[in-house]
């Protein structure tokens, strides 16, 4: 029992480490974010670390992102995934970067890093 129980472990530690790389055409989402209660980093190799403060509590996840498009991302192992909602995608407004990702308003704040793409 303890040989399966460390065997799951590790798979999922494994699994853990596999992020796909963001796909070029997503590459304007890649940077560190935050709005209001929000927090949100995207990393170019596929790492997800998000935290959330709601009046109903904390929520943080720090995750591969397992698949991304237009208008939703996800993140998480296995069937254990977050769903979020790109209600507005990366755009440059008065020179920041701005999108709005499950209804908050995020500002790009890794501004010495280059800009994404704009598409």
């Amino acid at each position: 029992m303890k040989r399966r129980v460390a065997a799951l472990l590790v798979a999922a530690a494994l699994l853990g480490a596999c992020a796909k790389p963001v796909p070029p055409e997503h590459s304007a989402m890649v940077g560190e974010w935050e709005g209001e209660g929000m927090q949100l980093a995207i990393s170019a190799d596929g790492r997800l670390a998000y935290r959330r403060n709601k009046a109903s509590g904390n929520v943080s996840i720090d995750a591969p992102i397992q698949e991304i498009g237009p208008n939703r991302f996800t993140a998480g192992l296995g069937p254990m995934s977050t769903e979020f909602k790109i209600d507005s995608a990366p755009r440059l407004e008065n020179g920041a970067w701005t999108m709005t990702v499950d209804g908050v308003v995020l500002h790009r704040r890794d501004a010495g890093a280059p800009p994404p793409v704009e598409r």
